[in-house]
């Protein structure tokens, strides 16, 4: 079973846990260390010959167009994290049009190809922001990775598909791809990489990727972070909660992602959709704004 694996390129101080640490101001003068993760998360993949998507944030775009060229260089998809790593239900549909644009422009400037893939900040497109889906479709995107289908202080919608399913709106389709969960006990439970991945122990994701692949007879979607190969990144003054779920066995994601492109196949999200286009069906009906809805 061919597997997708994502990367999101931001930097150690983006994720949301973080906003009331630090402020966007602060930003350009706080260490950078993107690049030099992102290098060494390519070098890795190169290492064990894997290809991935890497969703890239435009605000890093904007700074590194080298490494946007680099990704695209080394033969991996480039996707779009958004520009400022807003939460979506806070930006609201006009502020959400405006990063996502700003952001488009700024990775298909870098790149000089079209970019059709997003994935928006902590996955956060929920119940109430609905509304960004079609907003996706009218500024070019053509595939989707911002709905969760668990439960999360941040995001979430527990009842939505675990599998790709293609979401037809007043604008016009769009395939959603959720990052893998297991259903047990009646909930979905997340393992797809994240803190997930670094929290819980290496066994258990093997075995959630074995089952989602072979009880349920489709690809896991693992992600992770450039960040998170950085042990030795600055600790900022966030509360406890985001100081753990950043913090906690960095050192350890890089051995077991090399573990996991050993035990697993990969590869970019749209190109396994693509060899496989009947993963992108569901029998779940969803309704959404403005009169749309998840179709076969």
């Amino acid at each position: 079973m061919l597997n997708i694996l994502t990367i999101d390129v931001e930097e150690y101080f983006h994720p949301n846990g973080m906003d009331a640490a630090v402020s966007p101001a602060q930003w350009d003068v706080l260490p950078h260390r993107v690049e030099a993760n992102t290098q060494r998360m390519l070098d890795l993949l190169s290492a064990c010959d894997v290809r991935a998507t890497f969703f890239v944030l435009g605000w890093v775009a904007d700074r590194w167009p080298e490494v946007v060229r680099e990704i695209a260089r080394r033969g991996h998809e480039v996707a779009c994290h958004g520009y400022a790593h807003r939460l979506v239900y806070k930006l609201g549909p006009e502020a959400f049009r405006a990063d996502v644009r700003r952001a488009k422009r700024s990775l298909e400037d870098a790149l000089g190809a079209a970019v059709v893939a997003f994935r928006a900040a902590s996955y956060s497109i929920v119940k109430s922001s609905l509304w960004a889906l079609p907003i996706l479709v009218e500024e070019g995107f053509r595939f989707d990775s911002s709905i969760f289908p668990v439960r999360h202080d941040l995001y979430g919608i527990p009842s939505f598909s675990r599998f790709p399913v293609v979401v037809h709106t007043a604008a016009g389709d769009i395939t959603e791809i959720p990052p893998s969960t297991v259903r047990l006990w009646g909930r979905n439970w997340p393992v797809a990489g994240g803190g997930y991945f670094r929290l819980l122990p290496y066994a258990v994701t093997r075995w959630a990727i074995q089952r989602i692949n072979q009880r349920d007879g489709r690809p896991a979607m693992v992600y992770v972070h450039p960040w998170e190969l950085d042990p030795e990144q600055p600790r900022l003054a966030a509360k406890a909660t985001s100081r753990f779920r950043q913090y906690t066995n960095l050192r350890r994601t890089e051995p077991r992602l090399r573990r996991l492109l050993r035990d697993f196949s990969f590869a970019p999200m749209t190109d396994v959709l693509r060899t496989a286009p009947a993963l992108a069906a569901t029998q779940r009906v969803l309704p959404l704004p403005s009169g749309a809805e998840v179709v076969l």
